[in-house]
């Protein structure tokens, strides 16, 4: 295999991991909120029971609805491919600069892979359009002057 393909693979995996963690972390909030909803007790006071139930479940709720975002980034990401090399910034493309290397894909912000960091960019991010115009050689504009030296 190809070392660049092996590269975006492990890079893919290493946001796989994230989202699925997130996923785990965001279930377990929403059955917590869910068992804390089932333990109020009737006995309380009328209104201080229902105020705590409606709390309980707009918890619920919440994590519902960020439980689905990560799922669909999860489902997202599994549908980019890398195992392409590409000569120009795509969805899937790694991109190695002067100073930063990107990885576009997944809007996760710096990670450190294999030691090395890696800024991963969602493919709608400002940067993430910005660098899809660029090839090897242009410069673009990221915490100052960059170079794109190398993309696959």
């Amino acid at each position: 295999m190809d070392a660049r393909i092996a590269h975006k693979l492990l890079l893919k995996q290493h946001c796989e991991q994230i989202f699925m963690q997130r996923i785990a972390i965001t279930q377990q909030a929403m059955d917590d909120a869910q068992a804390a909803a089932n333990q109020e007790s009737k006995s309380s006071v009328g209104d201080k029971y229902e105020t705590a139930r409606a709390m309980n479940q707009m918890e619920k709720d919440m994590h519902a609805r960020q439980l689905l975002a990560h799922q669909q980034d999860l489902h997202a990401l599994r549908m980019i491919n890398v195992q392409s090399i590409y000569d120009a910034p795509a969805v899937g493309a790694f991109v190695r600069s002067t100073t930063t290397n990107f990885f576009i894909g997944a809007g996760l912000g710096k990670q450190v892979v294999d030691g090395e960091p890696v800024i991963f960019l969602s493919p709608v991010s400002p940067l993430a359009q910005q660098l899809m115009r660029k090839k090897v050689g242009d410069e673009f504009e990221f915490k100052g002057k960059n170079k794109i030296t190398a993309i696959y």
